[in-house]
């Protein structure tokens, strides 16, 4: 199976989180990682498992590093009942109804284009004194469980 984890952040957090669940992943998956603005949500692979991993900009937006993306997904509305997905956001509680929006966001636009979403959204919060990988881990392990069945 291939896996593709496709990040947005502003301060690396998310690519770094992509990089642990690249490294917790059974070498038997095909793993790449890019930045989302990189790829063009119309031309998404159907024999590609996507992870997205978003972190929240300002007041609940996606980072600059995945507007692009996101724009794609909201104005172009393509089909993407043929695509698997899962999604992780990072956020701080501390900023109130805007916690983890830039996640819940992007999920929304895939769901609005009819993609398949695996497992629930995990979400990390940077008010605590833990580590992304402390909540991201279990929660990726929790979706492997569920993909590879």
């Amino acid at each position: 199976m291939k896996i593709h984890f496709i990040y947005g952040t502003e301060s690396g957090n998310a690519q770094y989180l992509c990089d642990d669940f690249k490294d917790e992943s059974p070498q038997t998956f095909e793993c790449e990682i890019s930045e989302m603005n990189s790829i063009d949500p119309t031309n998404l692979d159907r024999d590609t498992f996507y992870v997205i991993v978003s972190a929240t900009f300002g007041s609940g937006d996606v980072p600059s590093t995945a507007d692009e993306f996101y724009d794609d997904l909201l104005e172009k509305k393509p089909d993407l009942s043929h695509i698997n997905f899962a999604v992780f956001g990072l956020g701080d509680e501390s900023f109130g109804e805007t916690f983890a929006q830039g996640s819940q966001k992007l999920m929304e636009a895939m769901l609005a284009c009819n993609a398949n979403m695996v497992g629930e959204r995990g979400i990390y919060d940077a008010s605590t004194s833990e580590p992304p990988e402390v909540t991201g881990l279990p929660w990726w392990k929790s979706i492997l469980e569920k993909i590879s069945a």
